[in-house]
């Protein structure tokens, strides 16, 4: 893993790219802290995802590990854990993430990409979840990700099969928001999360927390919290800069306060 930040995105960069950047358990372990370091620098405003070089986003779990990380119950139920907080810390990221998709995006790649409030993807990209090739039980959370983005006829289809979508099917089933060209991808990934940055960072934290909380039971729901994080908008000098931006007729300049 790997991060670096440029024109306020945080780019999170898997980088395993002998094997098309296929995840291993050192990688799982280290998106925890590489997402919370994104979320506590204070000039990013949005966090993109991606995989090293042009060969792919993830292609899944490095399965050459599987005979000595995955073999027996303890090492699954350690291996599921530290996959279960590495999505987790996707999830509960505080600023928006975006994971930006090329070449093949499977298995792991696809529950990480799930984690991520917004998906682009090349038009060339291939999705797949291979898990019923392989035998191997797949996490309530990962079924669920993809279900509550997909619906279930979708979910069933894609484990079922375990066939490989293209990004026009991708897309059809909203499992990801916008196809990009490969000519030129680089550019238009970041046209795309540019214009994420160029907006008020408050306004998207509170609207990520209202979001998140509507697929919640509604006893675990925090809604004071969203209510403060919706007046401390109001109250913010964003706020001022954002009512003048418009009188004046400029882009706005947000600070984050």
């Amino acid at each position: 893993m790997r991060t670096e930040v440029r024109d306020g995105v945080g780019w999170v960069i898997f980088s395993n790219p002998k094997r098309r950047n296929a995840l291993t358990y050192t990688m799982w372990r280290q998106v925890p802290a590489a997402i919370a370091d994104m979320a506590e620098t204070s000039d990013v405003r949005v966090v993109a995802l991606r995989g090293e070089g042009e060969s792919s986003f993830i292609s899944g779990a490095d399965i050459s590990e599987f005979a000595t990380r995955r073999s027996t119950p303890e090492q699954v139920a350690e291996y599921d854990r530290v996959g279960t907080a590495a999505n987790a810390a996707i999830v509960n990221c505080p600023l928006p993430t975006v994971a930006v998709i090329r070449t093949w995006c499977v298995g792991g790649g696809m529950a990480t990409a799930l984690g991520c409030d917004l998906r682009i993807a090349a038009e060339d990209t291939r999705f797949a979840v291979p898990a019923a090739q392989l035998g191997l039980g797949y996490r309530y959370s990962g079924i669920k990700a993809l279900t509550d983005v997909v619906g279930p006829a979708n979910a069933r289809e894609i484990f079922f099969t375990a066939r490989k979508y293209s990004a026009e099917e991708a897309l059809s089933m909203g499992l990801i928001n916008r196809i990009l060209p490969v000519d030129g991808f680089d550019t238009a990934a970041d046209e795309y999360l540019a214009q994420i940055a160029g907006n008020a960072p408050l306004t998207m934290r509170a609207a990520k927390m209202a979001i998140h909380a509507v697929g919640q039971d509604a006893g675990e729901r925090d809604v004071a919290s969203i209510e403060a994080a919706i007046q401390a908008c109001f109250d913010s000098e964003d706020y001022k800069e954002g009512r003048a931006a418009f009188a004046e007729k400029r882009a706005p300049v947000f600070k984050g306060r």
